[in-house]
């Protein structure tokens, strides 16, 4: 027995005409869509606040209101978390549009992650949303009852794909090893087209010359997983498109979530055919007691201002108008906060101005909004005949605008209501699973491993000449997985080099903002690859972070671009010299 389970959102702003190309593309059990970020709970939740009947994602309504009639002859069934912080809300919309196209369709939803209300009593502070993440079972429950289309709030990313299998196949709380099956199979999907080539470090052997298709996963109900994608679609899908879906935005090997504990570390993954990955042998173990909950409050105001200097003596520039700016502000009320940081991005002899230019950014922020308002960029914009040569700036002065701040909170899965609310109102209630963390097993220790004489003849070379990497965000933290890409020829030996190379030391030598944070690695010797998790590198989380990259999607990119001294018998070049 298998379902084909296809993904037309990776994010709230995903391309729009997704849903109905998968629709259109061939055959599909159900569709699912990821619409749901850390910040996107926050957008929800300034939605929510303008108006009480807003707090869910408006461009699926859209997106229904096209394609839920096409589905509905389909047969095909369609889950996604698009309802956000008002899945009810939600409901009660496509309801009105499928009677205003004279459709006969089911639509349930399932709530109770959020806890905004009970923030006082579970200890959560001043937060403007308070979500809970919700498992895959009372999706399952909907679908069984038998909803066409299920909305969520906040559950777990895969669980939109964990669902549907539950109610096909019929599996119960302890099937552990089919659900982390399934989970594995949502998590590659979750994030749309990153898993058929998009965000891809090997994106030249890969056709981007039409759009990305978007990814499918057929499931067995033995929960082993095929990944594919529609024929005729641009893109791939392989060993290394999959792999860079499976180190992306995780921690150590134990995947957490509310239904199960998956071991990443367990899993085989096959090139199955032309657009074929088959992932196998995913082992399951009990979930964790505790759930996590998505916490956002409002940080305060925030504004910034980017002046360009160019040329010759950039610090000397840089040093006169943060002077400058500092007696100016000086003169009113002084934000809370203030952050300089100089990007050194000019060239000796530059051939072009752009080459000769650096960027120097100014981060205020402060709890009320004048001190960060006009007054603040105002200020700059008043020294631009009085300060350095060259003056410039990036744009044109501007008030200052609010910022959210993003932690966690842990509370038990008992404390969560969750609620199943079918078409007719009716309301079922899903029990928590049978909870008990298994302590994780101590990963292979793959640095013990000698390495060979090869190792001994070296020269210096970008990382990204051996190895792919991915990298995301998860609140204030950053992950990135790199990884021996598939075709290797010496993938076992490259793999045994860069765990071995890739550590704590290394990693701080190599991008220099680590220094001062906590990190973890931790190899998966079954994907040829090690996952770095960066604490602390975006602060309080995306919405407030000030970095060039806030989200954390360049760092892998990063690491791949710095010259390490790599074994010139794992370079590909050097092995495919070898060989002639």
């Amino acid at each position: 027995m298998m379902i084909r389970i296809g993904n037309c959102s990776g994010y709230y702003g995903d391309r729009f005409s997704a849903m109905r190309e998968m629709l259109e593309g061939g055959e599909l059990d159900y569709l699912t869509g990821d619409y749901l970020a850390e910040l996107t709970m926050l957008i929800l939740g300034r939605d929510r606040m303008k108006d009480e009947a807003l707090g869910y994602a408006k461009t699926y309504v859209r997106q229904m209101t096209d394609s839920m009639g096409l589905a509905k002859e389909l047969g095909v069934k369609v889950v996604t978390n698009a309802g956000g912080l008002n899945p009810a809300g939600l409901a009660a919309k496509l309801r009105e549009i499928a009677e205003a196209q004279g459709l006969q369709i089911s639509i349930a939803h399932v709530e109770g992650d959020d806890l905004l209300e009970r923030a006082e009593e579970l200890e959560f502070g001043n937060v403007m949303t308070a979500n809970a993440y919700l498992g895959a079972f009372g999706i399952a429950s909907a679908l069984a009852g038998g909803a066409d289309v299920v909305v969520t709030g906040r559950v777990t990313d895969a669980s939109v794909v964990v669902g549907p299998a539950i109610a096909h196949f019929g599996w119960g709380r302890d099937d552990l090893d089919q659900l982390a099956g399934a989970v594995v199979a949502g998590h590659v999907i979750e994030c749309g087209t990153q898993a058929t080539g998009g965000n891809f470090s090997g994106f030249e052997h890969v056709d981007m010359s039409a759009p990305l298709g978007f990814p499918i996963a057929e499931i067995s109900d033995d929960g082993s997983v095929v990944i594919t994608k529609h024929d005729n679609t641009g893109g791939a899908v392989t060993v290394d498109t999959v792999t860079a879906q499976l180190v992306y935005e995780v921690g150590g090997p134990s995947y957490l979530g509310p239904d199960v504990s998956t071991r990443l570390d367990t899993m085989t993954l096959t090139q199955a055919g032309p657009d074929r990955v088959a992932i196998t042998g995913v082992l399951g173990e009990a979930p964790p007691a505790t759930t996590k909950v998505c916490l956002n409050a409002f940080g305060g105001f925030r504004n910034s201002v980017e002046f360009l200097l160019t040329g010759l003596q950039i610090p000397e520039k840089a040093q006169l108008i943060q002077r400058q700016m500092e007696i100016a502000l000086a003169g009113g009320t002084v934000p809370e906060s203030v952050e300089w940081d100089l990007e050194r991005t000019d060239t000796p002899d530059p051939a072009t101005q752009a080459q000769g230019t650096s960027l120097l950014r100014c981060h205020v922020r402060s709890a009320q909004p004048e001190p960060v308002g006009r007054a603040f960029s105002d200020a700059a914009i008043q020294l631009a005949l009085g300060s350095y040569p060259g003056f410039s700036v990036t744009r044109p002065p501007a008030a200052g605008t609010p910022f959210g701040v993003y932690r966690p909170a842990y509370v038990p899965q008992s404390e969560v209501p969750h609620i199943v609310v079918a078409a007719d109102g009716s309301r079922t209630e899903i029990a928590p699973p049978h909870s008990g963390q298994v302590p994780d097993p101590r990963p292979l220790d793959v640095r013990a491993v000698p390495l060979g004489d090869w190792a001994a003849a070296t020269v210096r070379a970008p990382l990204g000449r051996l190895a792919y990497a991915r990298s995301g965000d998860k609140g204030g933290d950053a992950n990135v997985g790199v990884w021996i890409p598939a075709d290797h020829p010496a993938r076992e030996d490259a793999f045994a080099w860069l765990v071995n190379f890739l550590d704590e030391t290394t990693i701080r030598e190599l991008l220099r903002e680590t220094a001062m944070l906590d990190i973890e690695i931790h190899p998966l010797p079954n994907l040829a690859a090690v996952n770095i998790v960066i604490h602390g590198l975006l602060g309080e989380g995306v919405a407030s972070s000030t970095r060039l990259d806030p989200q954390a999607k360049g760092v892998g990119e990063w690491l791949r671009a710095r010259d390490c001294a790599i074994p010139t018998m794992l370079l590909p070049d050097t092995i495919a010299e070898a060989a002639l």
